[in-house]
């Protein structure tokens, strides 16, 4: 299979050399949970900020025997995720699928499927902006030297003038997270909902920002501490009295729309996959 696509492109669009480049930023990565490791990030068929340090990291990874699944904010069937299957499965021929038990690799923007990431899956985050320093150090230089130092006294001072002002924490997405009881690391912009299921899950979560030429991860069974002071602890986003308008779930992480021709409100869930299945079990009860 991979002779017959070698006549118009390289196996998965990178070269050999990218690739392996990539794999051994990958596993340095893995190496130091939470530790940004620089690589040559390439020019990519899509637009930097569209999720070219996601798709670089699976299309080094993916091979025949893997089934893929994109998702963009928990839906299959937005343009970017579509627009990556396309162009995975004409460079790959892999299969593709909506369900997340069947997918071994699995790439998202901004959220984490309902169903727990096994041992055999790898969850490939795009990012957009991987340096969680950011916000408190504009030079990339101090932000290094502040990892190395683990000076991160920043980082506290911003939460807590957050609950001085606030009387909480503002950060809603990308709530910053210690990793291994050592570096503070961006889990890109999935909601605080998410990030309880980064803390000692069995897969592999790798995160890819092609704009800022970096990769991180988290490897299986590691330690995932969101920020958090005793008296004010880390909270995730509740939906108490609300459920799917489709699969009439109350423990999804659910979107709140509104009908365009009513105004009325109503929720649904964000992992459409999940969702899909749930209706399926739902009619087959019936």
């Amino acid at each position: 299979m991979q002779a017959k696509l070698k006549q118009t492109y390289n196996y998965a669009f990178l070269d050999e050399g990218s690739k392996k480049e990539i794999r051994r930023a990958t596993l340095k990565a893995v190496a130091i949970p939470g530790y940004q490791v620089p690589f040559a990030s390439r020019e990519m068929p899509i637009g930097r900020g569209w999720g070219t340090g996601g798709l670089q990291l699976t299309l080094s990874l993916i091979g025949d025997h893997d089934c893929l699944k994109v998702i963009d904010q928990g839906n299959d069937d937005s343009v970017n995720a579509i627009s990556i299957k396309k162009l995975v499965q004409s460079c790959t021929q892999v299969k593709i699928t909506t369900d997340s038990e069947r997918a071994t690799l699995i790439q998202t923007r901004h959220r984490i499927p309902e169903v727990p990431i096994r041992a055999d899956q790898i969850l490939v985050f795009q990012v957009p902006l991987p340096e969680p320093l950011r916000m408190v150090e504009a030079k990339e230089r101090k932000t290094k030297q502040l990892h190395a130092e683990m000076d991160y006294s920043g980082i506290w001072l911003r939460l807590y003038e957050d609950i001085v002002k606030w009387g909480k924490v503002s950060i809603g997405a990308d709530y910053p997270a210690l990793a291994h009881k050592r570096y503070i690391f961006a889990p890109s912009p999935i909601p605080r909902y998410d990030l309880p299921k980064l803390h000692q899950a069995d897969g592999l979560f790798l995160f890819g920002a092609g704009r800022e030429k970096k990769i991180y991860a988290i490897p299986p069974h590691t330690d995932v501490e969101p920020l958090a002071f005793e008296d004010y602890p880390f909270e995730v986003e509740h939906f108490d009295g609300c459920s799917c308008r489709r699969c009439g779930s109350t423990d999804t992480f659910l979107d709140e729309l509104y009908d365009e021709t009513s105004g009325e409100k109503f929720y649904q869930c964000s992992d459409t996959g999940n969702c899909q299945k749930r209706q399926e079990m739902r009619q087959a009860d019936l």
